[in-house]
């Protein structure tokens, strides 16, 4: 039977042009939301050891479905993850354990695993758990601390209680977050399960339009990777034919197909966060007007991300969840260091060798790096002088900068998902030579030219204070 399910399976991935684990991803994503609605009418407000129970079994019968017997791998970490917090407790010991065996057990996952293609396999929902396993040891960790001592954003993670195994599974396992993301807290996992996660109290939450919202966005995004993604294949980079082209259709040729390839996260993350938002989980409390907010699971800022003309601006509006988790447990708890420069380095080093091995992760996060120096000193150059102030501040002006800047982002942010997609580097250099390192050359000749320009146009303040 499992192999006749599979031959079917096979024959409709071939039918609609994807792989059978990629088919089996989508649809296993697409399954939370009749999860999400069994959950509400028929397990909210119930015992919470019943929804533990309920996250857990339907999570490990997805990995089952993707992964087969692979399953123990996460597993595995699970169970070890939680003797580590009733062995060790809240202790400094038990935060680096977790992190060193959850992140080494994931980077071995990658050595052994590692081909020259980006494959969906055991290690793709291990790499969500192993930041949603760490995060816990943390919170749990801050817990017992005093609570003097721990900053406002700490205070909310922190775990006072005991997690017992069935709420570490359940919290694990949820299935609206197993495969893909988004990462959430235990504490908003166990408010989810006691039924506080809600914006009128005592009754299940007006979240489905929401949800319906969310998914069909996320639909839009897939119908626009389907039609244009096989148009823009990634090993189009590494034909003669893009070496034959003209070097300005290699230039427009990586803005849309950075455009394009993007819309395969933003689907999946679209759709689990409506997932999330259907069983509750998205809450987030209310604006000022009184109004619900579902946000509490985003992953993408889909407006932000659609109409930014700045590199901060997409990087800010996409992967949101996991941009914060790093903020939250790398980048601000290195602040010891007292130099943010080496903080956001090793933010982003983090989160280069959390994606894999392969040095295509290295460069694209380098680059990151390079690029949002380079973008904020272009920024405070144009706020600070007055000639280039003035000439943005022109309204005739505006959309023609606008679309300019656009160009520039869209070239610019295609670029570092080259290695990014690639993943080893005789293929990135070879596409990096055929369009003469642009993106390099650009970013290193503003780096040393904004020092220059700012001193010619930006006013000396001894120079101010004497007119």
């Amino acid at each position: 039977m499992a192999a006749a399910g599979g031959s079917v399976l096979n024959q409709v991935a071939e039918a609609l042009g994807a792989s059978e684990p990629a088919l089996k991803l989508i649809l296993s994503i697409f399954l939370g939301y009749p999860l999400a609605l069994f959950q509400r009418y028929f397990l909210y407000k119930k015992e919470p050891s019943h929804i533990h129970l309920f996250n857990t079994v339907t999570g490990l019968g997805i990995a089952y479905f993707n992964f087969g017997s692979q399953l123990y791998h996460s597993l595995l970490c699970v169970v070890l993850n939680f003797l580590i917090l009733r062995l060790m407790g809240r202790t400094i010991t038990a935060v680096l354990t977790s992190f060193c065996f959850q992140m080494g057990y994931l980077l071995c996952g990658y050595y052994y695993t590692a081909t020259e293609n980006y494959d969906i396999k055991w290690t793709m929902p291990q790499c969500v758990l192993t930041l949603k396993l760490i995060g816990l040891t943390f919170d749990y960790y801050d817990g017992g601390k005093e609570q003097e001592s721990l900053t406002e954003e700490q205070k909310r993670f922190a775990v006072p209680g005991v997690p017992s195994l069935i709420e570490v599974c359940g919290f694990s396992y949820y299935y609206g977050g197993f495969l893909v993301g988004p990462q959430f807290s235990m504490c908003s996992y166990l408010k989810l399960v006691r039924g506080e996660l809600t914006d009128v109290p005592g009754q299940r939450p007006n979240s489905i339009g929401p949800a319906m919202n969310r998914l069909c966005l996320g639909l839009f995004s897939l119908v626009i990777y389907t039609v244009f993604g096989p148009h823009l294949p990634d090993s189009y980079f590494l034909t003669d034919e893009f070496a034959n082209q003209p070097f300005w259709y290699r230039c427009a040729y990586i803005p849309i197909w950075g455009k394009v390839i993007l819309y395969k996260y933003v689907t999946c993350w679209l759709v689990t966060e409506g997932v999330c938002i259907l069983s509750g989980l998205g809450y987030n409390g209310k604006d000022d007007t009184g109004r619900a907010q579902w946000d509490a699971c985003a992953n993408m800022k889909v407006w932000q991300f659609e109409t930014t003309p700045l590199f901060t601006g997409t990087i800010s509006s996409f992967n949101i969840n996991t941009n914060a988790w790093v903020a939250r447990y790398i980048f601000k708890r290195l602040r010891f260091l007292g130099n943010k420069a080496i903080s956001q380095a090793a933010a982003l080093f983090f989160l280069a060798i959390w994606h894999g091995l392969h040095s295509g992760y290295f460069i694209c996060f380098s680059l990151e790096f390079l690029i949002v120096i380079v973008e904020r000193q272009a920024v405070e150059l144009i706020r600070d002088s007055p000639l280039l102030s003035h000439i943005c501040s022109i309204p005739l002006l505006r959309p023609v900068i606008y679309v300019l800047q656009q160009c520039i982002h869209w070239l610019f942010m295609g670029y570092p998902l080259i290695p990014f997609c690639l993943f080893t580097w005789d293929k990135w250099l070879k596409v990096y030579m055929s369009v003469y390192f642009i993106g390099h050359v650009f970013f290193l000749l503003l780096l040393f030219a904004l020092p220059y320009l700012r001193r010619v146009l930006v006013p000396r303040k001894d120079k101010q204070k004497s007119q």
